[in-house]
């Protein structure tokens, strides 16, 4: 069973992608059935980390609408398919609890911005997908870890943001697109997320400049 994550965790990694752990799956997990009448008992969730991803999607071709989703599923799809999993990926619809999920299966922690902060990674990392398995799978022991927020004391994630947009009540999610519409927001276009980029955790696996643009620009449509 072990020898199954592993191979996963290689195939997924030949696309810059790597398997964020797993967990078995729980009566309120709210995870679907891999088809129906067969629950799932494993999940594996799959993300991607610092740049890796990035090298691999640019190398492929890009037009038309949603290019990264439909990349990622063209990707994980066959994937699933070889290890007898069911794939589901967190821009379907209805939503699923991808963030909850991730925590069930990785040492990930929210962070003041929202975003779940790696101790590794920092802010650089998502998730792309989750594998459904049948059957349960031998899952590798994870260390115990606490969040790197609770040793920050500046916080400098919270004063980089111009507009103030986070806050104790949450993201100013709609106030930080209408300044990405402004003359005043050319920064935070060129450079991405003044907040996110002021977090020191992880820091050397920053996207690259392309991926922040990419974005960016995805956000503000």
């Amino acid at each position: 069973m072990l020898f199954t994550y592993d191979a996963i965790a290689t195939a997924v990694a030949a696309h810059g992608l790597a398997v964020r752990g797993g967990f078995a799956v729980a009566a309120d997990d709210g995870v679907p059935e891999c088809s129906p009448g067969w629950p799932a008992a494993t999940v594996l969730m799959i993300g991607n980390t610092g740049r890796g991803m990035w090298d691999a999607f640019a190398a492929t071709e890009s037009r038309g609408p949603d290019p990264l989703d439909r990349w990622t599923r063209a990707v994980v799809a066959p994937i699933a398919a070889t290890f007898g999993a069911t794939a589901i990926y967190p821009f379907d619809q209805p939503p699923f609890p991808f963030q909850r999920w991730a925590q069930r299966g990785w040492p990930l922690f929210y962070s003041p911005l929202g975003l779940l902060i790696d101790n590794e990674f920092g802010l650089w990392h998502a998730l792309r997908a989750a594998l459904l398995f049948p059957d349960p799978l031998l899952l590798p022991t994870l260390p115990a870890q606490t969040s790197p927020c609770e040793s920050c004391v500046a916080k400098p994630c919270l004063v980089a943001c111009p507009i103030d947009a986070f806050s104790a009540s949450g993201f100013d999610y709609q106030g930080c697109r209408n300044y990405l519409h402004s003359l005043a927001s050319q920064p935070c276009r060129d450079q991405g997320c003044g907040a996110r980029n002021a977090c020191p955790v992880g820091a050397r696996h920053r996207y690259p400049d392309a991926q922040v643009h990419f974005h960016m620009r995805a956000f503000r449509r």
